[in-house]
């Protein structure tokens, strides 16, 4: 990627940006940043930390390398004119973050517009699924005839539209403009392809090597697939999806696991902030029929879960929220606080108690049985992965706010039981 920077340097308009995730990851010991330096230096750079880590060529192109914690963080770049558009471990990066900032790849200094990503295999990212054509949905391993074959897409609202050619899209969709499809390539390689590296640090195959068979999998043989063991608790097959809520719903409820620590540089990847609505219906079954699943500061988790309840009333009239309280004052005043901004809908503060597994027994055992439904939505890949991963997966929220929403429907017969 970074060689890929030198490509247009002497062009004195040029403007690149290389997007990591978070800032901790560029400035990591002998990470991105580092490594531009150590192979730019020769070519006379001038290079500055702050305000914005920049990297400037004699010509007078230059290289930002900045991040995009939050989904939000794309905004700071409305009005934006960014000649290559460069992201390293694009599975990191969520869907709208990469769409979004296709908009912002735009140039008038002679080099056409273009974007480079790298990435290692992540079997649930949305990244997955849109390279999907180039790996083999059975093994999971890339196509070897299909790596670098150039395809074509188009987005429109949320569907991906692909074809082969761009004459092939515009034949299949003739209200699609032909300006508006992008080209898009994925080159599959391994660790045997870095030759540098190998020399250099020839024991980093012994620390792959060295880790279990899923990571293995992922970062040694790039296999697309692979999952840890899934299944102890929950399996998707046993789950119905369905597209309308087939019978009446006598409860619903819609439980808050509240996320106790903020993305920062420290946690990267902290568990989010998960609301799971649930209902039972009149023959006696349940159905997932929305989950949300926020990574935000405080400020904005409190504004979407005011959303979520508004919206649930609009649309199912009476449902239970619940907010778990945590131990000490603080859980307490955490707790209280959204009572006071929920007021006017149905809350009601709830006291976690015993393992989490144990807690998910009673949802796992329903779902086991089939007697759990749940309703289409983009959100049921990423629901159902955690939920097989449970509990040996990174996170569990989700399955925490489902227990508790679970639990509470069975506490009682019908809505006027939620409320007394």
């Amino acid at each position: 990627m970074l060689l890929e920077m030198l490509r247009n340097v002497d062009n004195s308009n040029f403007n690149a940006v290389i997007f990591r995730r978070d800032t901790s990851q560029i400035f990591n010991e002998g990470g991105l940043w580092d490594n531009a330096i150590e192979m730019y230096r020769p070519l006379g750079i001038e290079a500055v930390r702050t305000p914005y880590p920049t990297i400037r060529f004699p010509s007078g192109a230059k290289i930002r390398f900045s991040h995009l914690q939050y989904d939000k963080d794309v905004h700071k770049w409305q009005g934006a004119q960014i000649v290559l558009i460069a992201f390293d471990e694009l599975a990191h990066f969520s869907s709208q973050q990469f769409f979004y900032m296709l908009s912002r790849n735009r140039s008038t200094c002679g080099v056409k517009p273009y974007v480079r990503a790298t990435c290692n295999p992540d079997a649930d990212s949305w990244l997955a699924k849109f390279i999907q054509w180039w790996w083999d949905e059975d093994t999971g391993y890339p196509i070897p005839e299909r790596s670098g074959v150039i395809r074509y897409f188009v987005r429109v609202g949320d569907n991906i539209i692909w074809g082969d050619s761009k004459a092939e899209i515009v034949r299949e969709h003739p209200e699609i403009n032909k300006e508006w499809i992008k080209s898009f390539t994925f080159i599959a390689s391994k660790l045997s392809d870095n030759k540098i590296l190998m020399e250099k640090d020839p024991g980093y195959l012994g620390n792959l090597m060295a880790q279990s068979e899923v990571e293995r999998e992922r970062l040694l043989h790039g296999n697309w697939k692979i999952r840890p063991a899934a299944g102890k608790y929950f399996k998707r097959g046993n789950f119905e999806i369905v597209d309308v809520v087939p019978n009446k719903v006598e409860a619903w409820v819609r439980s808050w696991d509240l996320a106790a620590t903020e993305v920062s540089n420290a946690e990267p990847s902290p568990d989010a902030t998960a609301g799971v609505l649930i209902g039972r219906m009149t023959d006696g079954r349940y159905i997932v029929a929305d989950v949300k699943h926020i990574r935000k500061n405080a400020n904005d988790v409190r504004k979407a879960v005011l959303s979520a309840a508004t919206l649930d009333k609009v649309r199912y009239k009476n449902v239970k929220i619940t907010v778990p309280q945590d131990p000490g004052q603080a859980g307490k005043e955490q707790a209280n606080s959204y009572v006071k901004m929920l007021a006017g809908h149905p809350i009601e503060t709830i006291r976690p108690t015993g393992s989490k597994e144990n807690r998910a027994n009673p949802f796992a055992s329903q779902v086991q049985a089939g007697n759990v439904l749940m309703l289409r939505g983009d959100w049921n890949e990423e629901y159902l992965a955690e939920l097989e991963s449970f509990p040996d997966g990174s996170h569990d929220d989700m399955v925490d706010a489902s227990s508790d929403a679970f639990n509470k429907l069975s506490e009682v017969r019908s809505w006027r039981g939620l409320i007394s």
